[in-house]
């Protein structure tokens, strides 16, 4: 008998931070089935300690302190990946991927379902961390095609630092040129969210293939102005709502068929925030 799994992304900026900050207080009234997790900055002993009682399935940055995405959940998960594209990460495009990625199944009540976390680079136009960025754009375009065939309910979320559209970014005109909002990076989502099998238009003038995975939150409030779910620490950003939207759940068209709930937690206060990130919460009918 299908039931209702609540699902959300959260980078949390500093797993420990953001428990001293009250993002257990948080947890206790959210009701959250299974989390992913960015930039958590923590080994997996200290992610237990962070999140007792939930089972975790992490990837830590190969530097210390440094990005590490996670899955954490009220049901252990019977599969987990960890590696996006080529498995060399002794390449020099691969040596600050670790942290970034990581794929958990799921059976819940006879259905196999899989959370992916990620955390894409946050780039510099004309840099090498932009060419980072690309690199792990490529890859990511690359794998959902291959995780749809794998599992029908798939859910790639996470803090994806790109804003899609002009509505994702309040504003947007100031940052055409600026990592995040670059025409480029915006393509890469104008091709995973196209119809599946059609030719799209991208925003930087070029052309691809649509693979028809589905921005749940676009989809839930239609061509409105956010809601953001990010927004800088600096000056009055979060008082005036100049945010971005960069936190994702990309579903499969199967999953995106179960979505029965959106909503992006933004804090009351810009003092009561535990990230600068909101998490971003779904809720999805999942069973047999």
């Amino acid at each position: 008998m299908s039931r209702r799994v609540r699902i959300a992304s959260v980078n949390v900026n500093g797993i420990r931070a953001a428990v001293r900050k009250g993002m257990i207080e948080w947890l206790d009234q959210a009701d959250v089935d299974v989390m992913a997790l960015q930039e958590v900055r923590a080994t997996l002993d200290e992610l237990h300690t962070a999140l007792p009682g939930w089972q975790i399935v992490n990837d830590e940055a190969l530097a210390k302190g440094r990005a590490g995405v996670a899955v954490a959940s009220r049901l252990p998960s019977v599969a987990v990946r960890r590696v996006l594209g080529p498995d060399d990460l002794d390449a020099p495009d691969r040596a600050d991927w670790a942290g970034r990625w990581i794929e958990a199944d799921f059976d819940i009540d006879g259905e196999a379902l899989t959370v992916v976390s990620a955390y894409v680079h946050t780039g510099e136009a004309d840099t090498p961390k932009q060419d980072a960025k690309w690199a792990f754009l490529d890859a990511m375009e690359a794998r959902l095609p291959q995780l749809q065939a794998r599992s029908p309910l798939a859910l790639v979320m996470g803090d994806l630092n790109v804003g899609h559209r002009e509505l994702d970014i309040r504003n947007w005109k100031g940052n055409v040129k600026k990592s995040g909002f670059l025409p480029r990076e915006r393509a890469y989502f104008d091709r995973m969210l196209g119809a599946s099998g059609e030719t799209v238009q991208a925003v930087d003038g070029t052309t691809g293939i649509g693979l028809g995975w589905v921005d749940v939150g676009r989809r839930f409030h239609g061509d409105v102005e956010g809601p953001y779910s990010w927004w800088s620490m600096r000056g009055r950003a979060f008082d005036n709502d100049t945010g971005w939207r960069i936190d994702y759940h990309l579903a499969s068209p199967a999953l995106s068929e179960r979505v029965t709930d959106y909503r992006i937690f933004r804090a009351s206060a810009w003092d009561t925030r535990f990230s600068d990130h909101a998490p971003v919460v779904a809720d999805y009918t999942i069973g047999a």
